[in-house]
């Protein structure tokens, strides 16, 4: 099977969820075992990738289309990206996209080609109304591109069943198209790696705890609702924020202010490393925490708790989207209550009860090691037995299957 794979992210640029699940699962279908696939993904960027039956290519055009004002620009761009990539593609028996980014692209391979459209839903832009200080306006093209690709996919991938239910809810996509295949995680990567030097490279104390936030800088990760709960977590907690590529200047401006805040609130020792940091050293932290936490007000997945979870951390994460479906209350950690201001608004309801109950959640696993303990050789098992990429890989394919017979039936 010649499979194309459709993505804004691929390493070394990748900066969220669908991009790490991008590259982990074109390796994995390029490798299946008794199968002579070939997986191409087209991204954005400069990537030159090619690895026996996969390849990967970014594309960048070298001109720039004009747009009314700076937030439209990267509508333009990713437009003309999109028209690239199907002028790229020679020939495929499936394309599969990934996020609106590449929605345009996937419609246009899928009528050019008369082959199935497949799109993995990992996130939903209605329910990422922040997006619009980014991308004002633009939010709303993107919000349309998204709609139709939905409305004329030939099969959805839905990372969780509560992305499922989301998808037949927003779209209106039949419940026969659509399978629920996980996100998934590589388990010999992803393991206890400690790395007492890495710490002291960040002026980390390895003597005291610690709890861990990794994410974008965005209204979705809810990183600004942690900021405020630092100050509630129990004396001699240490705070470490890897949080970066803000979405807008405005949204950076206000973590910095908060984060000074904090440290005035509190004497908490905060640990803000603002940059993307490479996997190892990732790996590592992960490993050295003591709680890994989620605020995230949306999230239909969320492939960093599966990350905590291999290397052994607890994690204390908000009840929404798919994030149930990775983490069980009481056996690898503990979900935080969350109420939504409504269903176009997704910050919580009382902000301030949401702050309180995740340091609340943190400092009864700061207070009970034995605890700790077994929730992390809970969430390591949990990892291993349900989420090794080989397995969402083979998932995958039975549906590519499926999808192709279906669409060459007269």
């Amino acid at each position: 099977m010649k499979i194309t794979l459709l993505s804004n992210e691929f390493p070394p640029h990748v900066y969220g969820g669908a991009g790490v699940h991008v590259e982990y699962l074109s390796q994995a279908l390029a490798h299946l075992p008794g199968l002579d696939n070939t997986v191409d993904v087209l991204c954005f960027g400069d990537q030159r990738l090619h690895d026996g039956p996969l390849t990967a290519t970014g594309l960048k055009p070298d001109f720039s289309l004009p747009s009314q004002n700076q937030k439209f620009a990267k509508l333009m761009d990713t437009l003309a990206r999109n028209v690239m990539m199907s002028g790229t593609v020679q020939t495929t028996d499936i394309v599969h996209c990934h996020t609106w980014y590449s929605h345009f692209a996937g419609c246009l391979v899928q009528k050019l080609f008369g082959v199935p459209l497949v799109l993995t839903t990992h996130s939903l832009e209605p329910h990422r109304p922040w997006k619009v200080e980014q991308l004002g306006n633009a939010y709303h093209v993107s919000t349309w591109l998204e709609r139709t690709a939905y409305q004329n996919a030939d099969g959805v991938v839905a990372v969780s069943e509560s992305m499922r239910r989301d998808v037949q809810s927003l779209y209106g996509v039949a419940p026969e198209k659509i399978r629920v295949i996980p996100n998934g995680i590589d388990p010999e990567e992803y393991h206890p790696t400690p790395d007492d030097a890495l710490l002291g490279a960040y002026g980390i104390d390895p003597a005291l705890p610690f709890v861990l936030f990794v994410g974008r800088i965005t209204r979705q990760k809810g990183v600004l609702h942690l900021i405020n709960a630092i100050r509630h977590l129990r004396p001699g907690t240490q705070v470490v924020l890897c949080a970066g590529a803000p979405d807008t200047p405005e949204i950076g401006a206000e973590m910095r202010l908060k984060v000074e805040q904090a440290r005035k609130d509190s004497s908490h020792p905060i640990i803000w490393i603002p940059q993307m940091l490479p996997k190892r050293e990732i790996i590592s932290l992960y490993t050295h925490a003591s709680v890994f936490i989620c605020p995230s007000v949306y999230e239909p997945f969320g492939i960093i708790n599966l990350e905590s979870m291999a290397c052994e951390t607890p994690v204390v994460a908000s009840q929404v989207g798919g994030i149930p479906e990775v983490v069980v209350p009481g056996e690898t950690g503990i979900l935080v209550p969350f109420a939504p201001q409504g269903p176009e608004n997704f910050e919580p309801k009382d902000p301030e009860a949401f702050s309180r109950n995740l340091a609340a959640a943190a400092n009864s696993l700061l207070d009970n090691p034995d605890l700790r303990l077994r929730m992390a050789k809970n969430a390591r098992r949990r990892v291993e037995d349900h989420f090794a990429w080989a397995q969402v890989a083979k998932r995958t394919h039975q549906f590519y299957q499926e999808l192709i017979q279906t669409h060459a039936r007269p």
